[in-house]
């Protein structure tokens, strides 16, 4: 009778102990997922909220410097003058591509094809870009890139 009391007793551990581990696994896998749907919303919210990275298109700090300060006075560039073309630079950009060089896009900031083809146009026609108008950068864009770069310093009032 012992033997058989210790084995029901022993049975009815292990049952409980199963059933208390998958109901666990079922509150943290719920309580996971949750969490993981949660910080999912939390990046989408902070994606669309905050500024894209910089890109210089292969400018130094101060040829970049040098366009922005070319921006704040001809193109609404609010600032600050810090050698970083981020997503208000480039809004800027896009405003005077838009104006007078077929900027056909949105004015968000972001430096994708279309504002790469326009300002490729712009080098091409004031800056001795040789390339292809393809929206596709290369080391001869950024060397015309930076002769507008240089421009720009003289032409930006400090």
């Amino acid at each position: 009778m012992r033997t058989l009391t210790g084995t029901l007793v022993s049975a009815t551990a292990v049952a409980g102990i199963l059933v208390g581990s998958l109901a666990g696994a079922s509150s943290s896998f719920a309580a996971t997922g949750g969490a993981i749907e949660a910080a999912t919303k939390s990046a989408a919210n902070a994606e669309a909220v905050s500024p894209l990275a910089v890109d210089n298109h292969g400018l130094s700090t101060p040829e970049a410097r040098n366009v922005q300060c070319w921006l704040m006075d001809n193109w609404g560039y609010p600032g600050p003058l810090n050698g970083q073309l981020g997503t208000e630079s480039w809004k800027a950009i896009q405003r005077f591509l838009q104006a007078d060089w077929g900027y056909p896009g949105p004015i968000n900031g972001v430096p994708e094809f279309s504002t790469d083809r326009a300002l490729l146009t712009f080098l091409t026609a004031e800056y001795g870009y040789p390339g292809p108008i393809d929206g596709v950068w290369g080391p001869s864009a950024t060397v015309a890139f930076k002769r507008f770069a240089a421009w720009c310093a003289g032409a930006c009032c400090q």
